[in-house]
């Protein structure tokens, strides 16, 4: 193609795009993760997206610090949780530590140590949000290039989560 004209770039962009890496569970593709605090009744606090071969509790403070206040009629707002349900991938020290620092009670299942049946009671609860989210179009398969882009559309799911919960 001559300079100016219109038509079909020569070659493809890249594939994949930011906030994707090789997964480590489906031999190595492509893919991101979606990290996610929900209240008690499955309502998204807050999301984060990573790649897919990022370590857990490498975005564990952010998730803590990405949680807004809950507005009150009277007296002050209330930032934290009291205590905190987690799943063995987060059984590092640097998560207790940052939960101990926030002044939340640890509820982290111990590598090796507990079993993960007694965790399911409260595990589910964030496996059926991510669920719900997984039931919007642009949110099953990454479509989108741009890991800000994609990050929207999950705050966009959440928000659409909390209004179906009103």
């Amino acid at each position: 193609m001559e300079p100016g004209e219109r038509g079909q770039r020569q070659r493809p962009g890249k594939k994949g795009g930011e906030e994707t890496g090789p997964h480590p569970t489906e031999r190595g593709k492509a893919g991101s993760k979606r990290h996610l605090v929900v209240e008690r009744h499955g309502i998204p606090l807050t999301v984060r997206l990573t790649a897919a071969n990022r370590p857990d509790g490498s975005v564990f403070a952010e998730l803590l610090d990405g949680i807004k206040p809950i507005k009150r009629p009277r007296g002050r707002p209330r930032t934290r949780p009291d205590k905190l349900h987690a799943d063995k991938a987060y059984d590092i020290p640097r998560c207790r530590v940052a939960l101990r620092r926030r002044g939340i009670k640890c509820r982290i299942a111990r590598k090796g140590i507990e079993s993960s049946t007694r965790l399911g009671r409260h595990r589910w609860v964030v496996e059926r949000t991510l669920a719900w989210l997984s039931k919007f179009r642009r949110l099953t398969v990454r479509y989108e290039r741009r890991a800000d882009i994609h990050q929207a559309f999950l705050q966009l799911g959440c928000a659409l989560i909390c209004l179906a919960y009103l």
